[in-house]
């Protein structure tokens, strides 16, 4: 407060009514409201402040977080909006996830036969991925734990001419945390455990095939007991199948 004040007050290029506003502002913490920044209440409360998020700074939620800085006894809940709560942390926790992000794994790779099973499966083991944020400052010590758990993958075979492995299109994941089952020579007169068949050849063209995965995501945090839903996180990327007609020949 007191740089930002001098480097006003002091500059012969700021005209009169910015040093005169920054020492109204500046007043209210030396002389006015609070005497010397409360610094003789340094261990009794602490001063708050509005900061808003970089990356969405200009959105109109962003631009109403607007507080002066105001002091806090220990103890006391700040009487403002959006103060930071263990449910923020929470939020803020869920960005920070590291869910996995990787393309499902197809076989055939990119093409496929009409009728021919494709299988489908993720590499990576599915488990539950936690993130805790924490708020630590003056007399605050509030805490939330974030958790992802994966559910199931959703298959979207990209047309209504296609047949799902299982019916629902919808893959659990295994015991071990693994999702389908990954091909190996011998299983292509089987039915995969995940995958999909097509019924219609692509011609010129491709099929965009998704596998969607999707997350349960809850928090727990300081004061708040039990455990608490956050909107599920799902995470797919679409991959270009094309899709051949089988050719054969009677004589």
């Amino acid at each position: 407060m007191e740089d930002g004040y001098n480097s006003v007050a002091n500059d012969p290029r700021q005209p009169s009514y910015a040093k005169s506003a920054v020492g109204q502002y500046r007043g209210i913490y030396k002389d006015g409201k609070y005497k010397n920044y409360n610094l003789d209440k340094a261990n009794e409360g602490t001063f708050y402040v509005a900061v808003r998020d970089p990356e969405r700074w200009l959105t109109p939620e962003a631009q109403a977080c607007n507080e002066m800085p105001f002091w806090v006894k220990n103890g006391e809940t700040p009487p403002v909006k959006n103060v930071v709560t263990p449910e923020i942390l929470a939020q803020l926790a869920y960005k920070q996830l590291p869910l996995p992000t990787e393309k499902a794994q197809l076989k055939p790779d990119g093409g496929s036969k009409v009728n021919l099973p494709t299988w489908v499966w993720l590499s990576k083991l599915y488990h539950a991925y936690s993130v805790t944020a924490q708020l630590k400052v003056g007399g605050v010590d509030i805490s939330a734990t974030t958790t992802a758990t994966p559910v199931s993958v959703q298959l979207d075979p990209g047309t209504k001419d296609a047949t799902l492995f299982p019916s629902s299109g919808e893959c659990a994941p295994n015991s071990d945390g693994s999702i389908g089952t990954a091909y190996e020579a011998g299983d292509a007169n089987q039915n995969p455990p995940c995958g999909v068949a097509y019924l219609r050849a692509t011609g010129g063209g491709s099929y965009k095939f998704t596998a969607t995965v999707t997350w349960k995501v809850s928090w727990t945090g300081t004061g708040n007991p039990g455990v608490h839903p956050l909107p599920d996180a799902t995470y797919g990327t679409p991959q270009d199948v094309t899709v051949q007609e089988i050719q054969a020949i009677n004589r």
